[in-house]
C-alpha cells in the first residue's frame, strides 16, 4: 500500500469521526430526545401527531420511514455483537495457529456469556465493564503513540486534501473503500439509541475527552505501522503491539468488543420499549433495572432473540471478513433516515428556518449517501441479511399498529358509554349477584365489553362493580398515599385508577386487598376479575390484506396475557371472549 493511499484513508477515517459522530450526532442529533429517550424511534415519536390526530401524507411518510430505520437497527443489533466478538477472538490465531479450530466455539461461548449477564441491568454491567472500557481506550491510545513515535508525519493526514486526492487517484476503487472506512463510525446510531441509558452529558464528555482522542491516535498508529511494513495490512491492529503484549491485547480486545456489543444490545432494548409504548409491538415483559434512569431496562424475549440470531450468524458466516460483507447497509440506511427525520424536527418542532435546516441536512446527507452507496455493493455478499430482517420487523410492527387501530374501530361499534350503561342498568333494575366483580380496561369512558356481553347473556350484574385502569407513571416508585384514585359512580359502582412507577411490577390483588371502597372492605382474592378476550377472524372487510390479518391474529394470541402481567389469581379470572372480524 502506497504512502499516499495510507494518508488518504487516515484522512477519511479522521473526518468521518469528526463529521458523522462529533458534529452530526454529538452536537445536533442527541438534542432531539423524546422525554430523555434517544434513537430513531424517539425521532419518529417526536413527529407523530398527539391525541390520536391522523397524520397528513407527508408526516405519515416520515413516520413509516422512521419505522423502517428502526427495524433495520434490529438487524444491526444481530450483526454487531457477532462480528465484534468474532473479529477479536480471531486474534488468537496470531498467537498460535493451534487456536484456529476453536475460534467459533470460543466465540459462541463468549456470546452466550454476554447475553446471560444482560439481566443484571446496564448499571450493574457498567460497574464491571466501565473500568475495562477506560483501560481499553487508554491502551488504544498508548499503542497509537508507541507506533507514531517512529513516524509522526502521519498526522499530516488530518489535512482533508489527502482524502480528496485519494478519491482523484483511485476513482471508483476509492469510493468502494468507504464501505470499509464506515466501520469506524458504525456506533453513532447506537450511541444515540443509548441516550436514555446514560444521558447526553456523560456521552458527550466521554466521546470528546477519551474515545475520540484514543481512536484517532490508534488509527494513525496503524497507519504508521503500514508505512513501515506494508505486509501488516492483513491485521494492522494486533501487529501494532510488541510480541510480549499480544496475548493480553487479544484478551482485552475480546472484553472490549463485548462492551461495544453491549451498546447495541441495550439500544435494541430501548427501541423495543419505545415500540411497545407507541403501540408498534405487543406487550412484553420489561424489567427496569434502575431507580434513577427510566431508560435502563432488560427485555428477556428480545435478549434471547438477539443471542440466537448472533450465534446463527457466527456459525453461518464463520469469519469476521465474511460477516463484514453483511455489515453496514442497515446502519448507513438508518443514519440517512435519521438525518431526514432530524430535518423534520428542526423545521416543525424547533422552528428553524428552511435555509438553515436544509443546509445542515444536505451536508449530512451527502456523507450518509456516500457511505450508503459504497455499502450497497455488499448486498449480494451478505448485506441482504439485515435488509430481510428489517423488512420483516417493519412488516411486523406496522401490522400490529394497523391491526390495533382496525380492532379499536370494530370494537367502537359495540361499546356503550359507561354513563349510558349505568343509566340502563338503573332503569332495568336487574338481579345483583353477591360479591365483587372487577372489570379491567385501559380507558374507562366506555363500558368494558366484557361487562356488556355478560349482561346481555345473563341479565345480571354483581352487587359491587369496580372498573379498574392501571396507569404507569414516569417516576420509579409511587408512594402509597397516591397509589389509588377512586371515583364513585353510584349503585355500588366505582372507577379505580391504580398507579404504578415504571420500576414496579404490577400486582393488582396485593394492592387492592383490604381497600376501603364505599362502605365495604374489598377482599381482592375473593373478587372475580373479568377480562375481555378478542378472537380475531381474518375477513374480506376493508382493512388489511388477509395474510396481514392472519399475522395480526397470531400476534394477538402470542402477546403476554393480562392475567400473568398483572399477577391475577387465575382461579378468579373470567375471560369473556368476543369474535371480531378484522
Amino acid at each position: 500500500m502506497s504512502a499516499t493511499n495510507v494518508y488518504g484513508i487516515l484522512s477519511l477515517i479522521f473526518w468521518s469521526l469528526i463529521l458523522v459522530v462529533s458534529i452530526k450526532y454529538l452536537m445536533f442529533v442527541l438534542k432531539a430526545d423524546n422525554k430523555g429517550e434517544g434513537g430513531i424511534l424517539a425521532l419518529t415519536a417526536l413527529i407523530t401527531p398527539k391525541n390520536n390526530v391522523a397524520p397528513d401524507k407527508r408526516k405519515k411518510f416520515f413516520i413509516l420511514l422512521g419505522l423502517f430505520g428502526t427495524a433495520l437497527l434490529y438487524g444491526d443489533g444481530m450483526i454487531t455483537p457477532a462480528i465484534s466478538v468474532l473479529s477479536a477472538v480471531e486474534g488468537l490465531e496470531l498467537i498460535t495457529p493451534l487456536f484456529k479450530p476453536y475460534i467459533l466455539p470460543i466465540t459462541v461461548g463468549i456470546l452466550i456469556g454476554l447475553f446471560s449477564v444482560q439481566r443484571y441491568g446496564t448499571s450493574a454491567v457498567g460497574k464491571v465493564f466501565g473500568p475495562i472500557t477506560l483501560t481499553w481506550f487508554l491502551v488504544l491510545g498508548a499503542l497509537g503513540i508507541y507506533n507514531i513515535i517512529d513516524n509522526p508525519a502521519v498526522f499530516a493526514a488530518i489535512n482533508p486534501m489527502y482524502a480528496y486526492h485519494f478519491f482523484l487517484e483511485n476513482s471508483f476503487n476509492g469510493f468502494m473503500v468507504l464501505g470499509s472506512v464506515f466501520l469506524v463510525i458504525t456506533g453513532g446510531e447506537a450511541l444515540y439509541s443509548d441516550l436514555g441509558h446514560f444521558g447526553r452529558q456523560p456521552i458527550t464528555l466521554a466521546w470528546f475527552y477519551v474515545v475520540l482522542p484514543c481512536l484517532v491516535l490508534n488509527y494513525f498508529g496503524q497507519g504508521a505501522v503500514l508505512l513501515k511494513n506494508a505486509e501488516a495490512v492483513k491485521n494492522p491492529f494486533f501487529l501494532m503491539a510488541p510480541n510480549w503484549a499480544l496475548t493480553p491485547l487479544v484478551i482485552l480486545a475480546t472484553l472490549a468488543t463485548c462492551i461495544a456489543s453491549q451498546a447495541l444490545i441495550t439500544g435494541v432494548f430501548s427501541i423495543t420499549m419505545q415500540a411497545v409504548q407507541l403501540g408498534y409491538l405487543s406487550r412484553v415483559m420489561i424489567k427496569h433495572t434502575s431507580e434513577k434512569e427510566m431508560g435502563q431496562i432488560y427485555v428477556r424475549s428480545m435478549n434471547r432473540f438477539l443471542m440466537v440470531s448472533c450465534i446463527a450468524l457466527v456459525l453461518a458466516f464463520k469469519s469476521s471478513s465474511n460477516l463484514a460483507a453483511a455489515y453496514g447497509i442497515a446502519v448507513t440506511t438508518t443514519m440517512a433516515i435519521t438525518t431526514l427525520l432530524f430535518y423534520f424536527v428542526t423545521r416543525e418542532l424547533w422552528g428553524w428556518g428552511k435555509f438553515k435546516a436544509l443546509s445542515l441536512a444536505v451536508a449530512f446527507l451527502i456523507v450518509d449517501f456516500a457511505f450508503m452507496g459504497a455499502n450497497l455493493f455488499k448486498i449480494l455478499d451478505g448485506g441482504w441479511v439485515p435488509l430481510v430482517v428489517g423488512i420483516f420487523i417493519f412488516t411486523y410492527m406496522t401490522t400490529w399498529k394497523t391491526g390495533r387501530k382496525i380492532l379499536a374501530g370494530r370494537m367502537a361499534e359495540k361499546v356503550i358509554p359507561l354513563d349510558d350503561f349505568l343509566k340502563q342498568v338503573a332503569k332495568e333494575n336487574p338481579n345483583r349477584a353477591p360479591g365483587t366483580a372487577i372489570y379491567m380496561a385501559s380507558a374507562l369512558r366506555n363500558t368494558p365489553y366484557a361487562l356488556i356481553h355478560s349482561y346481555e347473556h345473563f341479565k345480571t350484574i354483581h352487587e359491587n362493580l369496580i372498573f379498574l385502569s392501571v396507569v404507569t407513571v414516569s417516576a420509579p416508585l409511587v408512594e402509597a398515599g397516591i397509589r389509588f384514585e377512586v371515583q364513585e359512580n353510584g349503585m355500588n359502582c366505582f372507577t379505580v385508577f391504580l398507579h404504578y412507577g415504571y420500576m414496579e411490577i404490577p400486582n393488582i390483588p396485593k394492592e387492592l386487598d383490604q381497600l376501603q371502597i364505599g362502605c365495604c372492605t374489598l377482599n381482592a382474592y375473593e373478587a372475580t376479575y373479568f377480562i375481555g378476550k378478542e378472537n380475531l377472524i381474518a375477513s374480506e372487510r376493508p382493512g388489511m390484506a388477509i395474510w396481514r390479518e392472519k399475522l395480526f391474529a397470531f400476534q394477538s394470541i402470542n402477546a403476554q396475557d393480562a392475567t400473568t402481567y398483572f399477577q391475577l389469581p387465575r382461579k378468579r379470572v373470567m375471560e369473556i371472549g368476543v369474535q371480531v372480524e378484522i
